[in-house]
């Protein structure tokens, strides 16, 4: 898995006025959590950037004040109308301890159902795993060629290496959705098939 690296800068005072200067200032409040302390420190919110506003799952490489720690980023707050990054949560991760993560899906393949005139519907942008640091994927692969029209591929279809997928096996992936124009034709078409039965 990707690493982007973000640097940061311990903080001498946690209260509310001092977190709203900072943001002020265009950095980010944030904390380390998971280790053997808590940790309190703030980074210039432009490095957030390539993290935050991605679809992909990256390890982080957080230097604070020249300790470099390991982490995934765990939780974060987004002003609702401004959309400024207000505070970030990250979680230390050790290269032997199994890391929980949302890991985003790729499709590979064109679907027989797509090109019957079928939608291609992802339900499931992001995956739960379980896995060790080392053997995190960038992306969970998809094949979709088999999938015909109104089917959906599942979790537990999903090939697995060295990692555990979380979510429930019956949970749709993608699915292959027939479009209204299709739906009305193909109920044309089954009502003549049936009228010449009759006949």
């Amino acid at each position: 898995m990707k690493s982007i690296e973000i640097i940061g800068f311990k903080r001498a005072n946690l209260g509310k006025a001092e977190s709203a200067q900072l943001r002020e200032d265009g950095n980010v409040p944030c904390v380390l959590y998971g280790g053997d302390s808590q940790v309190h420190f703030f980074s210039p919110m432009y490095l957030f950037r390539d993290l935050v506003y991605t679809q992909e799952a990256k390890l982080v490489e957080l230097n604070v004040d020249g300790t470099v720690y390991k982490a995934i980023l765990q939780d974060l707050q987004i002003h609702s109308v401004s959309e400024v990054l207000l505070h970030v949560d990250f979680l230390q991760i050790f290269e032997d301890k199994l890391v929980k993560i949302e890991i985003p899906i790729r499709t590979s393949g064109v679907s027989v159902g797509v090109q019957k005139g079928g939608k291609l519907v992802v339900k499931q942008p992001k995956l739960k795993v379980l896995a060790l640091p080392k053997d995190l994927p960038d992306f969970i692969d998809v094949d979709v060629t088999k999938l015909d029209l109104g089917k959906s591929a599942r979790v537990s279809e999903v090939k697995l290496t060295n990692f555990t997928i979380l979510n429930p096996g019956s949970l749709p992936i993608v699915s292959v959705a027939i479009p209204r124009a299709l739906r009305g034709k193909q109920t044309e078409e089954a009502a003549a098939a049936g009228g010449k039965k009759k006949k």
